[in-house]
């Protein structure tokens, strides 16, 4: 099997169509939930602790041209990024789960008897009155 064809069967796969979506659905989704930390969350816990801008929190070690500098507000603001997506992704699934368990817990209606059945039914019950 030539390699394009082999590619391409693999790409069209639907696993992987559905992976790609997913990705860029999270990507999309991951820049909301940055702009809900960045533009709404931040500024408001910076008010909450004396108008403090996290973006700016940095340690710088040594002088000169060879500082380092520790951007531990950027940090601050990526843990408070993943954190929330971690609560949407899990309540997500929370809700998934559920919605699958109560689908798997409602029992198959009973089939309905066949007419053999429906007539040694009705003998049974015959019997029984006699």
């Amino acid at each position: 099997m030539g390699f394009i064809k082999e590619f391409k069967e693999f790409a069209m796969k639907g696993n992987v169509m559905d992976m790609a979506v997913g990705v860029i659905i999270g990507g999309a989704f991951g820049k909301i939930v940055s702009s809900l930390v960045d533009d709404v969350l931040m500024p408001a816990i910076g008010m909450l602790t004396g108008n403090v801008d996290f973006t700016g929190l940095a340690l710088k070690i040594g002088d000169g041209e060879g500082a380092a500098v520790l951007k531990y507000g950027t940090f601050i603001q990526n843990v408070i990024d993943f954190l929330i997506i971690a609560l949407c992704i899990f309540l997500m699934i929370k809700a998934i789960n559920k919605i699958t368990k109560k689908k798997e817990e409602e029992p198959a209606p009973e089939p309905e008897p066949t007419n053999e059945e429906k007539l040694l039914g009705e003998i049974r019950d015959l019997l029984k009155n006699k």
